[in-house]
């Protein structure tokens, strides 16, 4: 042991400064956290019932989106409370009425390190979350093998847990910025916010808009058209299942950001398509968006669009059976991917619900002529307002029970675009009671069941 005096000296100080740097990390820590629950509080307001904004962060993108999304919210008028993973428990996620979750993956398929105590203390137990309605945006990077590994398993987890879920998980793929503004259009939706500017605008490309028709004069359940839009330039590339963001037009000084759409038509067309509804609000104001489509924009008019590659609904090989599901003007995405099925391959179920089969029997030239190549092994419509039918497409399900678990059986996916409200909720429920809840859950992880609803 040293007895020199300045030795000792030193040692004294560099000790009261290595206590002193610790005192500031742990003042710093606890001033943030502060800081954090001062802002959360305050976006809370006053609503009874705020929702639950929990973060999952590695380098801090998915807590910089969580209060994006808490922003968001408010603006909208509806209360947030954000948490990090690190102070997210299971009686807090038992007391919220609905949770949105900002999830980060690190490395192959790990949760980031502020989760942990989470995933020890409460992804690892068996529990009763029903009630809860949740929406998650799961942050990864493709060049892995478990892309959003963490997500998927937190996703997977409350399902088990008698969660349901607001919308299908939201893949981001190195905050690919078209993934986050998905997420921000689906808490537009929960907020009703019409005109909220996007985060990210896209980087647009312009398009001719060459032919507009109505397609379903009379119908009961309001008009539907088709539109098809010629590109300017090179016509970028694209795939079935993919989406169009649609600039739209500044009105009052408001930029009211971007609407999507699901691709009805293939790069092989030359053109883009869509079957795109008229909306209108309850005092019959056209919509906002599909009123200046179908209503005001001009053939002849370039508009701002821009194709976004949406991955979690591409289709399988051309050798695996598709089951594919829908209603309304959903039929739009369902019918590119029966466009880019061969005769040859494994075949589609085509189970569609509209209106009444005088007005609403969309693509049904086409669809019949698929019927006769076999590219369409079977084909099951049902029409709401017929009479001597009355049935709804999740009826078909039922119907078909049998036939649906042979198909399943021989390695089927299932692919379900339309309404989110009313549709989504009717098939999940038949294909749960046909299939056992656990197959679909299980069809959900590896990817046989895939959904784009809205």
């Amino acid at each position: 042991m040293s007895t020199d005096p300045e030795r000792w000296l030193w040692a004294v100080v560099a000790l009261g400064l290595w206590l002193a740097l610790i005192a500031a990390i742990v003042w710093r820590e606890r001033r943030a956290r502060s800081a954090a629950k001062a802002r959360s509080d305050a976006l809370a307001g006053s609503d009874a019932a705020p929702i639950l904004v929990a973060f999952a962060s590695q380098t801090g993108f998915a807590e910089e989106l969580a209060w994006m999304t808490a922003r968001a919210l408010g603006e909208g008028g509806v209360g947030a409370r954000v948490l990090s993973f690190a102070d997210l428990d299971l009686a807090t996620l038992k007391a919220a009425d609905r949770a949105l979750l900002i999830v980060s993956t690190t490395g192959e398929g790990d949760p980031p390190d502020a989760a942990a105590r989470f995933v020890r203390r409460t992804l690892a137990q068996s529990v009763d979350l029903t009630g809860l309605r949740f929406g998650l945006l799961a942050l990864g990077d493709r060049s892995y093998e478990h892309f959003c590994g963490f997500g998927h398993a937190v996703d997977g987890w409350l399902r088990r847990s008698g969660a349901d879920p607001l919308f299908d998980l939201v893949e981001v793929d190195n905050g690919e910025a078209g993934a986050i503004r998905h997420w921000q259009h689906q808490l537009n939706q929960i907020t009703g916010q019409a005109a909220a500017p996007d985060w990210t605008p896209p980087a647009y490309e312009p398009w001719r808009l060459a032919e507009r028709a109505l397609v379903n004069p009379g119908s009961p359940g309001g008009a539907a058209y088709r539109l098809a839009f010629h590109p300017v330039g090179a016509a970028p590339d694209w795939s079935a299942g993919d989406i169009a963001e649609i600039g739209l037009p500044e009105r009052d000084g408001v930029q009211p950001g971007a609407r999507e759409y699901s691709i009805a038509s293939l790069p092989g067309d030359g053109r883009v398509e869509f079957l795109i509804r008229l909306m209108q609000t309850p005092d019959g104001t056209p919509g906002l968006a599909s009123g200046w489509l179908t209503q005001e924009l001009p053939v002849g008019e370039v508009i701002d669009m821009r194709l976004r590659a949406n991955r979690s609904f591409h289709g399988p090989a051309d050798e695996t059976p598709m089951i594919l599901i829908g209603n309304g003007t959903g039929i739009a995405g369902l019918r590119a991917h029966l466009k880019a099925r061969t005769a040859a391959g494994g075949g589609a179920w085509l189970l569609f619900g509209e209106r009444t089969r005088a007005h609403d029997a969309f693509f049904d030239v086409e669809l019949q002529g698929w019927l006769a190549s076999g590219v369409l092994r079977r084909l099951d419509r049902s029409f709401s307002r017929d009479a001597g039918d009355g049935r709804y497409v999740q009826d078909l399900i039922a119907a078909a029970a049998d036939e649906l678990r042979a198909w399943v059986g021989r390695g089927a996916a299932i692919y379900v675009c339309g309404s989110l409200e009313g549709m989504s909720q009717g098939v999940q429920a038949a294909l749960e009671q046909a299939l056992g809840a656990d197959v679909v859950l299980t069809m959900l992880e590896d990817g046989r069941y895939r959904r784009d609803v809205y």
